[in-house]
């Protein structure tokens, strides 16, 4: 089992990312669970649920995607007689994980937890999740997975984190402002240079008196779509941990972005570049396919048609991966982590993980999944769907310093903000967010190479 760690509130606090401090090597013990460890509190378990073994599970997903969980949820406590699952929302991940933070250190905590693709590792490296390959079965296996993403949960040859609402960014389009300024509404742009000519005959294009732009980027997390951006242009974040943000091409990657605002006038920073598009302000989104249920009703409200494409390319074309998953907590004890997998177990049923996909837009993380007939027919009948399943060709695990390093994207977000809004240089502002990482890199480099 795990290493038992050691709670301080250092390292607890480095463990969910959102706290400048260094990840703290951690004592070594038994991880079988108990040890003082109480359950999260919940809701009172409904009388007929009240003689099994209760699980909860703390999620991130608000709106359509925690609606889909809920009913999940809910069709297996009906399915069976031993367990009894209870979903709670806890915010966006990041507030989820400092949530879980919390309550490792109060010791009362949840028994099955959505971590996205950044805060799994920050929790891994403090040795507070348990190594999932004994519980696979006959009711569950490996295989049944895509492995292209099972296999990013896998470190030190353990897999600790398992793919629930794993996504990929893809290019939204709304086909009717495309329609209006002559553009094709059958295809997106081939690459970069196509779509900066098309945003010449956007010009002009305005929906309710108002000037439609090109696109928008997302304020907060916007660095996890400049990732792809980043590697369009030839760059990377890091190679390993060693921090490459402030090279070239990165720089020409931001410098592309400042332009398109400040020059073009054809970009912006925004809350919600979602919202906007679903508001007509923009007409092409890069955004994630978890979006997709959404976005689509709120075209069909809205009286226009949406379309998507694979982000374009430049000097190369390959998207990151995103998204959450699940990771069963080392401090659980072991009926209730049992209990939690056969919760796991029965989500990865094809026919259930095909209704996840078809209610949210997440992938199809269960192979067997896209034979299902109501996902074989969504992918059929709306190629939207099968956009971001056809990208999988071209997608990459993200940089390890975003995934692996305290606050990174953090860093790396809050300099983009000051390219986005305040029109600093891009290769001013990369300089500095890359000496933040390295310094924050040489805190947790032993740790992380312990681990990894």
């Amino acid at each position: 089992m795990v290493a038992r760690a050691n709670l301080s509130r250092r390292s607890l606090l480095a463990a969910t990312g959102g706290a400048a401090l260094a990840l703290t090597p951690l004592a070594c013990g038994g991880g079988n669970g108990g040890s003082g460890f109480a359950q999260a509190s919940g809701d009172k378990v409904p009388d007929q649920y009240a003689k099994r073994t209760h699980v909860v599970v703390w999620h991130a997903y608000a709106d359509i995607p925690g609606n889909a969980l809920a009913a999940l949820a809910k069709k297996f406590n009906e399915s069976q007689q031993d367990v009894y699952v209870e979903v709670q929302f806890q915010g966006s991940y990041d507030e989820t994980a400092q949530k879980v933070t919390a309550a490792v250190q109060a010791k009362k905590i949840p028994d099955l937890v959505t971590f996205s693709e950044v805060n799994w590792h920050n929790f891994y490296l403090n040795d507070l999740l348990e190594p999932l390959d004994a519980y696979f079965g006959s009711g569950l296996k490996k295989s049944d997975y895509n492995q292209k993403l099972l296999n990013e949960g896998v470190l030190k040859g353990k897999l600790w984190w398992l793919p629930l609402a794993r996504s990929t960014p893809i290019m939204y389009f709304n086909k009717t402002l495309f329609h209006k300024a002559g553009l094709p509404t059958d295809r997106g742009p081939k690459d970069w240079d196509e779509w900066y000519g098309w945003t010449r005959q956007l010009k002009g294009i305005k929906v309710k008196g108002k000037q439609v732009r090109m696109e928008a980027y997302q304020k907060i997390d916007g660095d996890w779509q400049f990732q792809g951006s980043v590697w369009q242009w030839g760059g990377a974040y890091s190679n390993g941990l060693d921090v490459t943000i402030d090279q070239a091409p990165a720089v020409a990657a931001g410098e592309w972005q400042r332009k398109l605002i400040f020059t073009d006038k054809m970009a912006y920073m925004a809350d919600s570049p979602s919202v906007d598009f679903q508001n007509q302000l923009i007409a092409t989104l890069v955004t994630s396919t978890g979006g997709l249920r959404g976005i689509t009703e709120a075209a069909q409200k809205g009286g226009w048609e949406v379309g998507t494409a694979f982000v374009p390319g430049k000097e190369k074309q390959v998207v990151p991966t995103g998204g959450g998953g699940f990771g069963i907590l080392s401090y659980a004890p072991k009926d209730r982590k049992e209990a939690a997998w056969k919760f796991v177990e029965f989500v990865g049923k094809p026919e259930n993980s095909a209704y996840w996909t078809v209610q949210t837009g997440y992938l199809p993380v269960i192979e067997a999944a896209k034979e299902q007939p109501d996902l074989k027919k969504l992918l059929a009948d709306n190629p939207n769907f099968s956009t971001a399943v056809k990208q999988l060709d071209i997608v990459r695990k993200e940089d390890e310093v975003r995934l692996m390093v305290p606050n990174a994207n953090i860093l790396i977000y809050t300099g983009l903000q000051k390219i986005w809004t305040n029109n600093q240089p891009a290769q001013q502002v990369f300089t500095d967010v890359a000496g933040q990482i390295r310094k924050a890199t040489d805190k947790v480099r032993k740790n992380i190479e312990k681990h990894v």
